[in-house]
């Protein structure tokens, strides 16, 4: 077989220009993408709380609530990796539409079975599928992403825009379920969530000429590395998981700080300015043309980030406390951003998705337990004991990656070969 060189920045002519979002939104096919994938993640946002309002109205206790919400953001988090795997291997397209499918029907099933009184461990059962079968658009996307922009230094400025977008997310639906669950119906949140997922869902598995291509078996030998067998896959999920423990200890906090002042309204506007400041510092940081390089960005970033969670459980005022916050979520951003943009130096192409997941599913897992442990602290020690949890997820990540920091190291650079007919499969040349 013949092999040739190639260069991905002669391919893309937006290689050497300056990055920013109007020249990434001008990227050929983009919008085939982007719309339809907003679409389908919205309703990732909308379950945790749609599932909280649901099962507190039928049982009448936050307790079982909660915890069917955390079987649920569990199960994700654990399967979520494997969902990225199976979409590396076979394409986005076959694991999406039966993925959506199940989703839907899991997600009603448990809706049906808080409507009927059923009992708890019931809801477990139900919310295992429910958290397994999310579709793990937000990975996909950023997948297509590098498809399209290859070496570009617009990628970074992908991963910003992405970063912001899931922010979006994250605003919007929770106000959404809450909106449907107390407005209409307990149930029209969840009941919203699955039948967005399922269109969402439908119509981002349509665009099949943005997906990542799949290799074809007798067109070259390609062994396939799993995203975890990656050192620096490995880290990065370490301090994916402390950014997790941050979110999950936020709504919790906020949530019991609000309400011993005798204002639980302030608790969306306390956490609105935090995810305020995440959206700002993203958009900021993907419109910065960096000189420096993505992994010291990244300790300085956490270590910005645990020293500002580090001072949250200190704060008596709501003014300090919402200054804190905004300044914890511009802190986040950063490290989330350049975590991902790391992802595309560190893993080959036929495992990025599996790795977008893998970290996507460390935050999932470190707010499920954040949530969890943050509320214990609440209910047994002091008024805003559940921020000691923030300061000590990210602490404890800060000194992994100090200590691991080396394993952020690309794993080569600069050419690609390509081999066979019609499909290219990246190789390391020396």
């Amino acid at each position: 077989m013949a092999s040739t060189v190639t260069s991905k920045t002669s391919e893309n002519p937006s290689a050497s220009a300056r990055p920013g979002y109007g020249r990434l939104l001008r990227t050929r096919g983009a919008w085939t993408f982007l719309l339809p994938g907003f679409a389908a993640r919205q309703p990732f946002a909308m379950l945790t709380i749609s599932i909280v309002l649901l099962v507190q109205h039928t049982t009448g206790s936050y307790g079982a609530a909660g915890a069917a919400a955390a079987v649920t953001g569990v199960s994700m988090a654990l399967f979520a990796p494997y969902s990225g795997r199976l979409a590396d291997r076979y394409g986005q397209r076959a694991v999406l539409i039966p993925g959506v499918l199940l989703h839907t029907l899991s997600g009603l099933t448990l809706t049906a079975l808080a409507l009927m009184d059923a009992p708890l461990w019931a809801l477990f059962v139900a919310a295992v599928p429910t958290g397994a079968s999310v579709p793990q658009v937000g990975p996909m996307v950023r997948a297509r992403w590098g498809v399209k922009l290859g070496d570009s230094p617009l990628m970074s400025t992908a991963a910003a825009f992405e970063s912001v977008t899931d922010e979006l997310t994250f605003v919007v639906g929770p106000l959404l379920a809450t909106a449907l669950c107390t407005a209409v119906d307990p149930a029209a949140g969840l009941v919203t969530e699955a039948a967005l997922t399922l269109v969402g869902g439908l119509l981002f598995a349509a665009q099949k000429s943005t997906q990542p291509s799949v290799a074809r078996r007798g067109h070259a030998r390609v062994e396939h590395v799993p995203a975890l067998r990656v050192p620096g896959v490995r880290v990065l999920i370490v301090t994916f998981l402390g950014i997790g423990t941050v979110f999950g200890g936020m709504q919790v906090s906020l949530a019991a700080f609000t309400e011993s002042i005798g204002e639980p309204g302030l608790n969306g506007v306390l956490y609105g300015v935090f995810a305020a400041g995440n959206m700002l510092s993203g958009l900021v940081c993907g419109a910065i043309a960096w000189k420096v390089a993505p992994q010291r960005r990244l300790v300085v970033g956490y270590t910005a980030l645990a020293l500002a969670a580090s001072g949250l459980w200190a704060a008596h005022s709501v003014l300090v406390l919402a200054g804190l916050g905004l300044l914890v979520g511009v802190c986040i951003a950063p490290a989330l951003i350049t975590g991902y943009t790391l992802v595309e130096s560190l893993v080959p192409a036929g495992a990025r998705t599996e790795a977008f997941t893998w970290l996507t599913g460390a935050v999932a897992l470190g707010q499920a337990a954040a949530v969890t442990v943050a509320g214990q602290l609440e209910d047994r020690l002091w008024d805003g004991a559940g921020f000691l949890v923030p300061m000590g997820g990210t602490v404890l990540a800060l000194l992994t990656l100090l200590s691991l920091r080396s394993r952020l190291s690309a794993r080569g650079s600069g050419r690609t070969v390509a081999r066979g007919v019609g499909h290219r499969v990246p190789v390391a040349v020396d």
